[in-house]
């Protein structure tokens, strides 16, 4: 058996360190210079999404030995839409970095990986084929799953980010619901210091029907945080991504070929955070390869997640500015600590399912 990695980022480096732990060793090839994105971003492991577990990073240690230090815990999020403000307090998850810094989750697995990675690759998926028994693929994007028909595209999002600089509490994030800004879509702050944090507004292109300009919403959300904040924030590095395909494949292995991380589906459709199911898919293939598990069923949770946040985000779609409100006035108090921290349930799923009558009806009022 001789096994291929394609692409160094979460999943694939989760992959290959299994590996390694069982006596395997995979060659991994990323075409870029170095580990890490090609930007700096920061994100955040919601206990709420990667329920039952509660506490990725430790889940991660205990279960796999893959040892990863966030950035600080999550004590306090923030929901604002239009006219309303929801705060929910507890432990809810941890931040993080990713892309090109020391301190990413990409860089911190690269040093747990005792196999080289070979960097600035140019070798193809069909030149890997020729050469390994098994391919795993974890370029971080659709394209492969899209060119060998295994891939189903749900839509696609407009995100643009900038880095800032002002004055943040780390353990706090905010999120904007607001339709103005970002239509059937979310910003979001995250701090990465005392001084610095990342700024994110994503929308899906297809809501409105036309390509809209991005720079417009982009002002109006930045003046949304500004606002919020008290401050004026100093823009120190930014990036923009349109038409980014969201969906997952329609099969996990198709014969010795493994999809993980982005490849397999690995965004959740609503919030976009997927990098803990990413690492999960990564250790799920190298459990397949080693005999122990298969992969179907092994990432059968993850996939059903996926499906239940894809609902979630066509009901939200659905909404005005004037629901949005009602939905983050929902979430201040009882409701949000219940579904947001205290309960054991899916809150994609739970949301999904109560959304889906109150949308049916707002459909049918309009048609």
């Amino acid at each position: 058996m001789d096994i291929a990695i394609m692409g160094a980022g979460l999943s694939g480096l989760a992959c290959a360190i299994t590996l390694e732990q069982h006596g395997v060793t995979p060659h991994v090839y990323e075409n870029r210079s170095r580990v890490g994105d090609r930007f700096v971003s920061a994100e955040v492991l919601f206990s709420f999404i990667s329920r039952p577990v509660k506490d990725c990073i430790e889940y991660l240690s205990e279960q796999f030995h893959l040892y990863l230090q966030p950035l600080a815990s999550v004590q306090n999020l923030l929901i604002y839409s239009p006219n309303a403000a929801a705060s929910i307090d507890g432990y809810l998850g941890f931040t993080n970095l990713r892309g090109r810094e020391q301190e990413s989750f990409e860089a911190q697995l690269s040093r747990q990986l005792k196999t080289p990675i070979t960097l600035n690759s140019q070798k193809s998926y069909e030149q890997l084929l020729r050469e390994y028994t098994h391919i795993v693929m974890a370029t971080g994007d659709a394209d492969y799953g899209v060119k060998t028909n295994n891939f189903r595209k749900d839509f696609t999002v407009c995100i643009k980010g900038a880095m800032v600089e002002g004055s943040f509490d780390r353990n706090t994030v905010r999120a904007w619901l607001n339709y103005d800004a970002s239509p059937g879509g979310y910003g979001y702050l995250i701090p990465i210091s005392e001084q610095k944090a990342n700024i994110v507004i994503a929308y899906s292109e297809h809501r409105t029907g036309v390509v809209r300009q991005m720079e417009p919403s982009w002002d109006l959300f930045k003046g949304l945080v500004e606002k919020e904040l008290g401050q004026t924030l100093r823009v120190t590095d930014h990036f923009e991504i349109s038409q980014y395909a969201v969906g997952i494949c329609n099969e996990g292995r198709i014969g010795n070929t493994f999809f993980v991380g982005n490849c397999f589906g690995c965004i959740m459709p609503y919030l976009g955070f997927g990098q803990f199911a990413s690492i999960l898919t990564g250790v799920y293939a190298a459990y397949d390869l080693l005999g122990l598990g298969k992969y179907e069923e092994l990432t059968a949770a993850i996939r059903q997640s996926y499906e239940n946040s894809l609902v979630l985000r066509r009901s939200m779609e659905q909404l005005t500015n004037k629901d949005l409100d009602l939905v983050v006035g929902f979430l201040d108090g009882y409701w949000g600590d219940k579904l947001l921290k205290t309960s054991r349930f899916d809150p994609f799923k739970v949301a999904s399912y109560l959304l889906r009558p109150y949308v049916k009806l707002k459909v049918g009022a309009t048609s």
